[in-house]
């Protein structure tokens, strides 16, 4: 037996054995279960972690999903209450409500906000009108009927016979339903539609259309987290392009969608993604391709993450409303967006539709190659943690467990992380900034006193961001200060990672230290804390504790206000032997 299991062995590449956990670069916080690829495999846990982790199947599961969940040690379930992730349909809002804490779900409620053309139209246009079409003119001018009409009678008029439309239907995708028109007799009078001006003008490599399909991922609406895969497809139309209104009705054309190429007897398949050949191309291959053409294909990418994240901000404000009024823990929602991209004569890219459930079924060794490290990347960023016992099997002799308590062991979910409340003095903070963050020299002190609170944050993103794998983040960045603006509601998270991001571009080792020395006091899983370096005042009561310079704003709660003066002069006169001198400069953090 022996001597077999060595030949059995022998035959085979060996595969490389990956931890089962990935550990948090922060001291006091649980580790990560590890998603592994298809050469790899992973170490077992003992049998009784191995035994929760369970993953819901359902219908559209992709094979490439199951096969991942499956080597990285999960078990199918059909149960509602046992499972950990599951991959399947969006659903109606209020359906999130029953997703428990230490679960999660690939969709956010409400992204049809984005993901059907008309709503996506409707909240991009909004902002094209606030600020104008030079920052978002990215997206082909639509009308949807039958509301619009008389704006597309007069905009048809204007351009006479010769111009082309084409027809979506407004929830549509495999390009189920889209036709190219010229007449209109051809418009639906009766059934809601979506009609854009067709980008008559695309570029074109061997004498074809093409587009790209780019990944988007969303690992949190707030604070706002956005990551694009570095690989993605291009899909080139299977017959060479044509001007000429003779070939109008062909679809093989004027549509890239691979669901209706394949159809055709001309299509050509390309099972590698590291060449430029046949009708599927991988996206790295296109940059390639255009850089040998003396294209600066750097400056397309720039551009085309540009309109990602406007894109995601046109509909943050609706979709993070969906999410507060029925989602528990923001932990248990992510989502993969499939970006569809034209590029035209002149490189400029457009947005031709998002979807909320791009296809991951591989049908091709391309296919395999990038949807693999695809689902690997978003299942590592997503940071599944092994859940307590005690919440997925219930035990009628004991107590279930509470929010405030420590998890049975240091590898389990700790929902200290994810309290469900905030501390009279985070409350304020948020307020504070959240309504001066016009305010250049009040915002600069936002990062000064790190709250528990703003700990949690930052190892969040910090955690998630050393576990990206193949992807970029996008937003936050050093350099995505100008997207603000564009946000309906200014929100603290995404104001405090701002800063944060911008104060520590160059010395992140300082940050992360800063954050490890608060970890090891245990003050990320305090609320409230009691370390007064940790708890929040305004910055004009720094230093005295008069009530005058107590006073926050008269926009803060009476209530708020005055628990925040009973704390803050209890915590200075309390701690002012052993409390560190302030600071000279003003920008310095405390939180040492």
């Amino acid at each position: 037996m022996k001597s077999a299991r060595r030949r059995t062995h022998s035959s085979y590449p060996e595969q490389i054995v990956q931890p089962a956990l990935i550990k948090s670069l922060f001291p006091g916080v649980p580790p990560y279960l590890n998603f592994i690829g298809g050469d790899e495999r992973v170490e077992q846990l003992p049998w009784e972690y191995r035994r929760l982790l369970k993953w819901r199947m359902c219908s559209i599961t992709p094979s490439i999903v199951k096969q991942l969940v499956a080597r990285s040690g999960f078990r199918p379930t059909k149960k509602h209450h046992d499972w950990l992730g599951c991959w399947g349909r969006h659903m109606k809002a209020q359906g999130f409500k029953s997703i428990r804490e230490y679960q999660k779900l690939n969709h956010f409620p409400g992204t049809f906000q984005i993901g059907r053309k008309d709503r996506l139209w409707r909240n991009l246009s909004r902002l094209q009108v606030s600020f104008g079409k030079k920052e978002f003119n990215f997206f082909p001018t639509t009308y949807v009927l039958p509301y619009d009409m008389k704006g597309l009678k007069r905009a048809w008029e204007d351009g006479g016979n010769k111009s082309k439309w084409i027809i979506k239907p407004p929830a549509s995708a495999r390009g189920i339903g889209i036709k190219v028109i010229n007449k209109w007799n051809q418009i639906p009078k009766k059934r809601p539609v979506i009609v854009q001006k067709y980008l008559g003008r695309p570029l074109l490599i061997n004498d074809s259309k093409f587009d790209c399909r780019v990944y988007v991922y969303v690992t949190s609406y707030d604070p706002l987290r956005i990551y694009v895969y570095e690989d993605g497809l291009v899909r080139f139309c299977s017959t060479k392009y044509s001007h000429s209104m003779k070939h109008i009705n062909d679809k093989y054309m004027h549509l890239t969608n691979y669901s209706i190429q394949k159809k055709n007897n001309e299509y050509e398949s390309n099972a590698d993604d590291t060449v430029c050949q046949g009708h599927k191309w991988s996206l790295k291959a296109l940059w390639g391709y255009l850089l040998k053409k003396g294209v600066n294909s750097n400056e397309i990418w720039k551009n085309i993450k540009d309109l990602i994240v406007k894109t995601i901000i046109c509909a943050e404000s609706a979709i993070n409303s969906y999410i507060k009024s029925n989602v528990r823990n923001r932990y248990s929602v992510h989502e993969l967006f499939g970006f569809d991209i034209l590029l035209d004569e002149n490189y400029k890219p457009w947005v031709l539709e998002v979807n909320i459930s791009p296809s991951l079924h591989s049908n091709s060794q391309l296919d395999i190659n990038i949807k693999g490290g695809l689902v690997k990347d978003i299942h590592n960023l997503a940071g599944f943690r092994v859940p307590d016992k005690v919440d997925v099997i219930p035990n009628p002799g004991c107590e279930t467990y509470k929010p405030g308590q420590a998890p049975s062991s240091k590898y389990c979910m700790d929902k200290r992380v994810f309290p469900q409340t905030l501390s009279p003095d985070e409350k304020a903070k948020h307020s504070y900034y959240s309504q001066r963050h016009h305010d250049e020299q009040a915002m600069h002190s936002i990062i000064d006193t790190l709250t528990p609170d703003d700990l949690r944050i930052l190892i969040e993103s910090i955690d998630e961001d050393s576990r990206k794998g193949s992807f970029q983040r996008v937003f936050p960045t050093p350099s995505t200060h100008r997207y603000l603006c564009y946000f309906e509601n200014q929100r603290y998270y995404n104001l405090f990672l701002d800063h944060w991001c911008q104060r520590f571009n160059r010395i992140e080792a300082k940050g992360i230290a800063l954050i490890e020395a608060a970890c090891r006091n245990k003050i990320h899983l305090q609320n409230p804390t009691t370390d007064a370096r940790h708890q929040w005042c305004p910055p004009s009561s720094r230093i005295s504790v008069s009530s005058s310079q107590l006073s926050v704003s008269a926009s803060l709660s009476n209530s708020s206000l005055a628990k925040l003066r009973k704390q803050v002069k209890k915590n200075v006169e309390g701690n002012l032997s052993t409390r560190p001198p302030i600071p000279a400069k003003p920008r310095s953090i405390t939180a040492t």
